[in-house]
Order: C-alpha cells, then structure tokens, then sequence
C-alpha cells in the first residue's frame, strides 16, 4: 500500500521542480526592444533571447582594432596625427564606458548624463523619449549583463571633424513597464543585442569628449 503513496509524492516533488526551473530560466518567448533612438524613425533592435543558458562569469570583451595598413587604419592614423592623444584601443575602452554610460542613463531618464554624452541632436530625441515615457508613467529597466565585444568598423576624417564607427555586441536584460508595474515591452530573458555607434567630435577643440551622433542595430 506504500508503493502508490511514493509514486505521489515523487511526481509532486518533480512537479514542483519543474516550475522552479521556468521560473529561474524563463520561456523563450522571444525579445523585440526600442532601440536607442539615434536616429529619428529607426527600427527596432531584434535581439536572441538567450535564456536556458548559465551565465559565465563576465570576462574583458574583445576589442577588435583595425591593421594599420589598412584602409580604416590608415584613416585612424590620419586622426592621430592631428590629435596627439587619439590611440585606437583606448577610444574603444572609452567608447565602451560610454556606451555603459548611455544605455543606463536613456533608461533611468538621466538627463545631466546624457547631456553630456550626446550630439544635441541626439540628445533632443533621447529628451523625446524620457518625456514620452514620463508622460505615459511608465518605467524602463534595463542591466548590461556583458559586452561581449567592441571593434572598429569604419571611420571618417572631414576637415578637422572626425566621425567613429563602433560596433557593440552585448547581453541585455531590457524591460518596460506601466503605472501598475505590468510588463508593456521586453522581457526578463537575458538578450543578445547588436548596436553600431557613432562617435564624433572635433579634433584640436578643447573639450576632449567623443560624443554620440546616430545609433542602429547591426
């Protein structure tokens, strides 16, 4: 009579384990985020929703710079030249702290931050965005997991006015929700994310900041 009983409690154990598991990994339900919005009118950034994968611990990302004798290279010694301070692998450490920087700050409505970091074209269609949210009282959380890489994919040298193409792969946890907390956007899975960045300023002016100028995904 006890074998029954067993059966029971093994299939209750196993059930509960089961919804433990969904609940530590979450479904794949798949993940559509705003982008930032660099550019007015820009699609939404498709990301792959990695859940069901144990996270490693965060490593340094990939920074991938461009041969010297390259094209791309070429144009990034030419930006050297004129800005004794300009080396490659640094701006891409930069660019990655601001990129940090940016995506947390867009997301917590921190204006001051951003101000400082965006083109003021940029930085008026991010003061769109905040606003809209704000007005709508909802509430965007947002967690860089890691950035898995940064590399060099183009550049430009007009002038004295220099524009840096940077692309960033990153995994992101991005979620938006309403007065009531409900989610209206995104997704608690852990997502990959693509964006390329550009990067701009003046060389030889006094203020040292690359700022962002456009935003898309990659």
């Amino acid at each position: 009579m006890s074998f029954p009983v067993v059966i029971v409690l093994l299939g209750l154990v196993a059930g509960f384990l089961i919804l433990r598991l969904r609940s530590v990994l979450g479904k794949r339900t798949g993940f559509e985020r705003a982008p930032l919005p660099g550019q007015p009118g820009a699609a939404p950034i498709s990301g792959k929703v990695i859940d069901g994968r144990a996270e490693p611990v965060a490593s340094a990302p990939s920074r991938a710079t461009p041969s010297q004798s390259s094209p791309l290279g070429q144009t990034l010694a030419q930006i050297g030249n004129m800005d004794s301070q300009f080396e490659p692998a640094h701006f891409l450490a930069g660019a990655e702290q601001a990129f940090r920087m940016i995506v947390t700050a867009f997301a917590a409505g921190d204006r001051p931050t951003l101000r400082g970091l965006l083109s003021d074209s940029v930085y008026a269609t991010f003061e769109q965005a905040i606003s809209g949210r704000e007005t709508a009282q909802e509430k965007q959380r947002t967690e860089i997991k890691a950035v898995l890489g940064a590399s060099i994919e183009d550049a430009h040298l007009l002038g004295r006015h220099a524009a840096i193409i940077v692309k960033f792969v990153s995994d992101q946890v991005n979620v938006t929700t309403d007065p009531k907390g409900d989610i209206v956007a995104g997704t608690e899975a852990v997502t990959e994310i693509i964006d390329l960045w550009t990067f701009e300023r003046e060389l030889g002016a006094a203020d040292p900041v690359w700022r962002l100028a456009a935003a898309r995904s990659g």
